[in-house]
């Protein structure tokens, strides 16, 4: 359950939280995190991303926060750069988000979530439901089921099967 706390923007900039928390407009938001579907996968994809980051040109991070808007920063589960960043809090669209569903996750806010890094400039953005093994794929103004079990983006060319998660 996403539970919320007011603190200035200065006094989350300032702080360590663990594990990291949304920030959106004043109010300080906590992830769904911390089960073993969730973990395993988020573990999975930066793993199967990271070694191939030279052949498809990114950079992979996990949990790093993205400022999304002047008073808003999100915290991905997972995230893909093209090429490696030189901020320590991501202000520039990153090519990829990935959000791995919890029990806990509320349809509303995860489209929030999504709402914010789309607007912000973010090309894809991948939603996975861990036991169900569904997932989405959101870019601008479309969105659709994975269907063929491969996650997909385009420049750069990233596809991820599922069968190879499960395999790893």
């Amino acid at each position: 359950m996403t539970t919320a706390t007011d603190v200035p923007l200065s006094e989350y900039l300032s702080t360590s939280y663990r594990p990291d928390c949304d920030y959106l407009d004043g109010e300080l938001l906590e992830r769904n995190v911390g089960e073993l579907d969730h973990s395993r996968l988020q573990g999975l994809l930066f793993r199967y991303l990271s070694n191939r980051e030279k052949q498809w040109g990114i950079f992979v991070l996990v949990e790093q926060r993205v400022q999304v808007k002047a008073s808003r920063f999100r915290v991905p589960d997972v995230l893909v750069m093209s090429g490696r960043p030189n901020e320590q809090i991501i202000r520039t669209p990153p090519f990829l988000c990935i959000e791995i569903l919890s029990p806990s996750d509320r349809v509303t806010e995860m489209q929030d979530r999504i709402d914010d890094y789309l607007n912000f400039g973010v090309r894809y953005v991948w939603l996975i439901h861990p036991s169900t093994k569904r997932a989405f794929i959101y870019s601008p103004g479309h969105v659709e089921e994975v269907s063929d079990g491969v996650l997909r983006t385009y420049r750069p060319d990233i596809s991820i099967p599922f069968s190879e998660l499960e395999a790893l």
